[in-house]
């Protein structure tokens, strides 16, 4: 009983083998064209991939030196007066400056932030931040510090 088991399942083996050679010289022969196709497409992909990752590849880092150079500027420091502070009136009405904002220009100039402003006037920030972009106007500054040191020079705050 085992030979003839043995046998068939051998026998059996042989034909599928031959079936799958004879069907595969059917799919090569009619269906040659979409292998090839095939072929050409997955070697286009693989070039493709390749070239995609070659020229997409992070190039080295350079290192960027940063160079600074030193310029001395000149900063004007008036001369302190032994006497007190007085305001310089006439330049006052000639900018056009509103006692609310000398008080703003005090307050800059002691380093104050809008916030802190606000809170030692008893107004809004909003209100600090109208008055300071009229000062500015009024002084051609384009900064706060810009703002003091022309206050300063003009003789409107101490």
């Amino acid at each position: 009983m085992k030979k003839t088991v043995l046998l068939y399942g051998i026998l059996g083996g042989l034909l599928v083998a031959v079936l799958k050679v004879v069907e595969y010289r059917y799919l090569v022969l009619e269906h040659s064209l979409e292998i090839y196709g095939g072929i050409i497409a997955a070697i286009f992909s693989a070039v493709g991939i390749w070239l995609g990752l070659k020229l997409t590849r992070p190039r080295p880092t350079v290192i960027e030196t940063v160079v600074t150079k030193e310029v001395p500027v000149e900063v004007r420091v008036p001369v302190p007066t032994t006497g007190p502070f007085v305001r310089n009136q006439a330049r006052v009405e000639q900018l056009g400056l509103t006692p609310r904002e000398l008080d703003i220009l005090e307050a800059m100039a002691a380093g104050l932030s809008n916030r802190e402003i606000a809170e030692r006037l008893f107004v809004s920030e909003n209100t600090v931040k109208t008055h300071a972009g009229r000062v500015f106007d009024k002084l051609a500054a384009k900064r706060r510090t810009q703002a003091v040191q022309l206050a300063k020079e003009a003789g409107l705050i101490p």
